[in-house]
């Protein structure tokens, strides 16, 4: 069943799976099935393996939904509670649809991140030919810590600022003619997230239809086409796609007309439109406001969308403020709007009077603002220019009388070769500097470096990376005291053989076919015959303690 860590989102009972009968579980990152009276799943799919869902069409006998995996393997879900099978299904269709897209960002966010970092680090791209495509370890193993290391640095400096949406987007959306009596439509990516992020309906409709129904391009003509992207929706089809949307948008906008405007500074209720003539300002006199003409009628259906806009546009930009504290989003929220569903904050009194009566120009200097100091490289202002120390520096007269003090030396210099070293110096300096001699023993190192072609270095500097990761993960596993750390210290010490006769002695017959005589590799072997003699001490130990 469930850890005591899973969170369980839904769960819908009456459920069959190949015809017993149990409950269907959503938790934060898996599904699953268990039977009634098994106190364990018999059916568990992560989020990350499933590709897409299917429903059965309506007016069919047996209401089921469909799981569709990556490996083209598929699980139905059967739901038999008579009175709410419908219901039941479509909840779980919704929520699993939201946690899909969810888990779909979420990997392709770090597939893109691993790509990221292969291309900018050509040593870590070569380490993951070494280790992974060469089969030493698994991809998980090898991006298990690289991942969170890289998130770490790259939180610092990933303080992205949101751009805001524009209220025209829409109209910046020119379409063009193909040639064929046909248009088309140049969308960008953000456009797509200007209206995704402005009208959440069409993005649900995105994610429930795309790619599994149709391609992204049947859904953007689709949306053109549609009535829900034209100014009049007076008639809209039923076999629309986005008539639903239109739907909620109705009702989205009657609730914020309902919810009114809470700003204590602003009373819309007293506002009414009239003309010059009616009682000629006096509010006493019977108002024909209310007598609309056909033409207002008309027109009141572009008035409520443009107004729904307008709202959307200004809830899409605050939505991000959600996460924060309360205090963030009510000093943030600066038009007076109340909440819809989860566009707008509500203001405090306070803060609105204060924004009325103080005016900043007013104010006394309270101090100097600072800004602080966001640093993506730190060594680099760590380490900057370093300030000229005061020298003292000669004039040219100075170095005109220096070279004249050297002529004279030069020209009154008698040479004395007999009393510059004496006999046994110069024999021991000649015995030193001789081959096989005291000065002389970096030599041999220099003709092993001139001995050893280029590619054999760099292949021996990809071994040594390749065999510090690899060591980096097996000693990091002592003191070997939980179950998960005394799997991984085996699997570790089963990768560091592989990696010896896969990697090391195709090497080293490469060498001998080179007849370089040289051992190369006995530092590596070393190093491994250390990690080796550690594991076979812990493994005697454990066994000890059995026993």
């Amino acid at each position: 069943m469930a850890t005591s860590s899973e969170e369980v989102l839904l769960i819908v009972k009456k459920v069959h799976h190949k015809k017993q009968n149990g409950a269907l579980y959503l938790m934060a990152e898996r599904i699953a099935w268990a039977s009634d009276g098994k106190d364990r799943f018999a059916v568990s799919h992560m989020y990350t393996d499933i590709k897409c869902q299917k429903i059965s069409p309506d007016g069919k006998a047996k209401i089921q939904l469909q799981l569709v995996l990556h490996t083209g393997e598929t699980t139905n879900f059967h739901f038999t509670n008579e009175s709410s099978a419908i219901k039941e299904r479509d909840t779980v269709k919704d929520l699993l649809q939201q946690l899909l897209l969810k888990f779909k960002r979420k990997a392709n966010k770090e597939l893109e991140e691993k790509n990221r970092m292969l291309q900018e680090d050509p040593v870590l791209f070569q380490l993951y030919k070494d280790l992974v495509v060469s089969q030493v370890i698994s991809a998980e193993e090898f991006w298990a810590n690289r991942l969170s290391m890289n998130a770490v640095d790259s939180a610092v400096s990933s303080n992205k600022q949101d751009v805001g949406i524009s209220a025209a987007f829409l109209a910046d959306v020119r379409p063009q003619t193909d040639g064929c009596n046909g248009l088309r439509y140049n969308l960008t990516s953000d456009i797509i997230e200007s209206v995704f992020r402005t009208y959440p309906a069409v993005k649900q409709k995105y994610a429930e239809n795309v790619p599994h129904n149709m391609t992204e391009k049947e859904f953007w003509t689709r949306f053109f086409q549609s009535h829900y992207f034209h100014r009049d929706r007076i008639s809209t089809g039923s076999k629309d796609l986005f008539a639903e949307c239109a739907k909620i948008d109705e009702k989205g906008l009657k609730s914020m007309v309902c919810q009114g405007v809470k700003n204590p500074l602003v009373d819309l209720t007293a506002l009414e439109d009239k003309a010059l003539d009616e009682g000629y300002g006096i509010s006493s006199a019977p108002s024909t406001s209310n007598l609309k003409s056909v033409k207002e009628n008309s027109n009141a259906a572009i008035i409520k969308r443009f107004n729904h806009h307008s709202a959307m546009v200004l809830a899409a930009g605050l939505r991000k403020q959600e996460t924060h504290n309360d205090v963030c989003s009510e000093t943030g929220s600066t038009d007076g709007n109340s909440r819809d569903s989860d566009c707008f904050q509500p203001p405090i009194k306070k803060v609105k009077l204060q924004e009325a009566i103080e005016y900043e120009d007013l104010e006394k200097n309270s101090g100097r603002r600072t800004i602080a100091l966001n640093l993506k490289k730190s060594d680099r202002y760590f380490h900057g220019p370093t300030p000229v120390q005061s020298q003292h520096y000669a004039s040219s007269q100075d170095i005109i009388n220096s070279l004249n003090c050297i002529r004279q030396e030069v020209a009154s210099y008698i040479p004395q070769l007999t009393q510059v070293l004496s006999s046994s110096a110069a024999s021991s300096a000649i015995s030193a500097l001789s081959p096989g001699g005291l000065l002389m023993q970096g030599g041999i190192q220099q003709a092993i470096n001139q001995m050893v072609p280029n590619d054999i270095q760099i292949e021996l500097r990809h071994l040594y990376v390749a065999v510090g990761e690899l060591l980096r993960h097996f000693w990091t596993c002592f003191p070997v005291n939980t179950p998960f750390l005394e799997e991984k210290v085996v699997k570790m010490k089963s990768n560091l053989e592989r990696f010896q006769i896969t990697k090391l002695h195709p090497f080293k017959e490469k060498l001998q076919l080179q007849y370089l005589s040289t051992n190369l590799t006995s530092h590596i072997e070393e190093m491994l015959q250390t990690a080796y003699s550690k594991f076979h001490m812990w493994q005697s130990k454990r066994m000890l303690r059995k026993t």
